[in-house]
This record gives C-alpha cells, structure tokens and sequence, in this order.
C-alpha cells in the first residue's frame, strides 16, 4: 500500500507545472509614443507624451532616460531603452536608442459592420 501510496503521489506531482507569472519593469515605450516626439519640442508636452523617465542624472540634468523591461513567463524577456537629450532651452533636441522617431507604421482600422437604424416604438 505504501509503494501505491508514493507511485501515485509521485505521477502527481511530477505531472504538475510550475507558473511563472508575467513581469513587466519600467516606464512602456512603444513606437507609437516615440514617434509622436519631435525635436524642439518642450520637456513639459514630452513628459506628457511618456511620462516621466525612469532615470534623471544628477550630472546631466538634459539627459531623461527611460528603461523597459518585459518577460512573459518562460518567454524571452523583452527590453527597450530610450535617452532622451534637451537643450539649454529645455526643448528635446535628441532622440537614441532601440526605437527611433518618425519610423511607425500606420495600420488600417478593421472596419465593423454599421449599427442598426433605431425603430421607431409606439407610446402606448
């Protein structure tokens, strides 16, 4: 009964998966956010834009750079990195990294069937 007892548990257990949940770290920078920018644009309508940067560097106060990192449970892990350069007017002046500006691809809404023309009811 004993040898049932832990062939049984063991078929259990060995048959169980292990979930790894989904982590996401950072500030999300997609391509169509970064091409919304444009140079000369002010630091107040970017931070709008991306909200505000991971990272400000106390030596390089027009340097705002923004991390992102995502890793979908036993998928590869996903990152992006954005720096972002104003000049002594704070207007961004600058744009590098893994995303550029200017480079999205518009894609074609998907067209949905016309809502159906309200009947006329009775009041009574």
């Amino acid at each position: 009964m004993q040898k049932f007892f832990i062939l049984i548990s063991s078929v259990l257990l060995s048959s169980c998966a292990v979930y790894k949940i989904d982590v996401q770290q950072g500030v999300v920078v997609t391509q169509e956010t970064v091409s919304q920018l444009q140079i000369g644009m002010p630091e107040q309508k970017v931070r709008f834009i991306l909200g505000p940067p991971l990272l400000i560097d106390t030596f390089h106060k027009n340097r705002w750079d923004y991390f992102y990192s995502y890793k979908a449970g036993h998928a590869e892990r996903e990152q992006r990195h954005i720096v972002l350069f104003f000049d002594e007017y704070e207007n961004l002046a600058e744009i590098r990294g893994d995303i550029q500006a200017g480079s999205v691809t518009t894609t074609t809404p998907i067209p949905t069937a016309p809502s159906p023309e309200p009947q006329e009811r009775p009041l009574l």
